[in-house]
């Protein structure tokens, strides 16, 4: 809102300077108060839910902040039994419109839930695709199948959920290279 009257304010053709340095000191204090309270707020996250924190900060790709953001979200997994539901709670479930065998449109996310947390996943994507090794080997097989790159971002942020789901539940850091410690005898 002051960002918003200070740009009316300098459009004007007359502009009172006393009034846009006041309003240029009221967006500064606001933006320090922000700062403080979102500082607050993590540390806060930090105590509270020091153990989930750093295991979720383990994931590459997730940092403090998105940590937080996701543990406020599922309630910090108490009350979600399998990562279908954190998916489906974050918008992020797929929707398809059929009647019979005829399908309309093309498959997309469902969108209800929390557009919040789902645009961090969005943006912490971008990040995992690069540093996380299994989200980089899924986009890149969805990539060289001819998927669209948002549809593939949108795999990377369910990949990322499962991820964080599993660990959560585990107490098991991320490992990376999981998989080839796999007794070769286990079909899985």
């Amino acid at each position: 809102m002051v960002i918003n009257s200070l740009t009316a304010l300098e459009r004007q053709p007359v502009v009172s300077e006393l009034a846009v340095k006041s309003l240029k000191q009221t967006l500064k204090m606001l933006d320090k108060q922000v700062k403080q309270i979102q500082e607050k707020l993590l540390a806060t996250l930090e105590n509270t839910f020091k153990r989930e924190i750093q295991l979720l900060s383990s994931i590459p790709g997730i940092g403090k902040k998105t940590a937080g953001m996701l543990l406020l979200f599922a309630g910090s997994f108490q009350k979600i039994d399998n990562h279908r539901q954190l998916i489906a709670k974050t918008g992020l479930s797929p929707r398809e419109y059929t009647s019979g065998t005829s399908i309309r449109g093309k498959t997309r996310i469902t969108k209800m839930g929390g557009n919040l947390i789902r645009s961090k996943l969005y943006v912490c994507s971008f990040s995992a695709k690069k540093s996380n090794t299994a989200c980089k080997a899924l986009y890149e097989r969805l990539v060289a199948k001819g998927k669209n790159g948002k549809l593939a971002l949108i795999a990377v942020c369910n990949k990322l959920l499962k991820q964080a789901f599993a660990i959560v539940k585990s107490g098991i850091p991320y490992q990376p290279d999981i998989l080839k410690f796999r007794p070769k005898n286990l079909d899985f």
